[in-house]
């Protein structure tokens, strides 16, 4: 593909990996309605990303596919795509061989097939830096010395501050869809989210034990 990549499909969809809609895949964020007739249509293009991340990553987590030859095969079979082609544009974008074992449990490396995969569906790369970074995110997966920025240390801290349930009801709910168990969101969320978590949770406690206080006394 070629040409301004906002003009593809898969932007328009905001569904830069052009994933197929399966009404079985509840995806988070899917549009209304939820396909153009065969693919996916998302509210966001992070929500996009996010789908994008998790369906390769459930590639090595269920299909044990763990190298660029293996996993762009089943992502664009031989079918629709010139998959050899699309192997060596990946593989060349991650500097790794074709079967060279990757770990797509690393941000870093997750990154890299994102971008390359986007880049190869959409024709280039449509997106800032920070929107691949919060579509990852979405997905649980921030690359090392983000739990210690600015940025995480201030949504920890509208946590704390809110002290809703909702808001921590929120940040759970955003990580949870097709992580594998609880320990995968705690990972997610990082010792800066678990904290704010904790902290709200227990002062959410507090807050409704004395409204109830307050409405017996009445």
């Amino acid at each position: 593909m070629s040409g301004d990549p906002k003009l593809s499909r898969g932007y328009r969809n905001r569904n830069p990996g052009n994933i197929e809609h399966l009404p079985t895949n509840k995806w988070l964020g899917l549009e209304t309605p939820p396909s153009d007739g065969r693919f996916c249509r998302f509210r966001s293009h992070q929500h996009g990303i996010r789908a994008l991340a998790l369906l390769l990553q459930s590639y090595q987590d269920r299909h044990g596919l763990r190298t660029v030859r293996g996993i762009v095969a089943r992502w664009a079979p031989s079918s629709e795509n010139d998959t050899r082609a699309y192997q060596a544009a990946v593989a060349a974008r991650l500097g790794v061989g074709l079967d060279d074992p990757i770990d797509l449990h690393d941000a870093a490396t997750m990154r890299g097939l994102v971008e390359a995969v986007i880049r190869h569906e959409l024709g280039g790369m449509p997106y800032a830096p920070e929107t691949i970074a919060e579509g990852l995110r979405m997905a649980g997966l921030v690359q090392p010395g983000l739990a210690h920025s600015g940025t995480v240390r201030a949504a920890a801290g509208s946590v704390v501050a809110g002290v809703t349930a909702a808001a921590v009801v929120d940040a759970v709910t955003t990580l949870a869809p097709h992580a594998e168990g609880l320990a995968a969101v705690l990972r997610a969320l990082g010792p800066w989210g678990v904290a704010a978590a904790v902290i709200g949770v227990a002062a959410w406690t507090i807050h409704q034990r004395l409204q109830r206080q307050r409405e017996v006394t009445r």
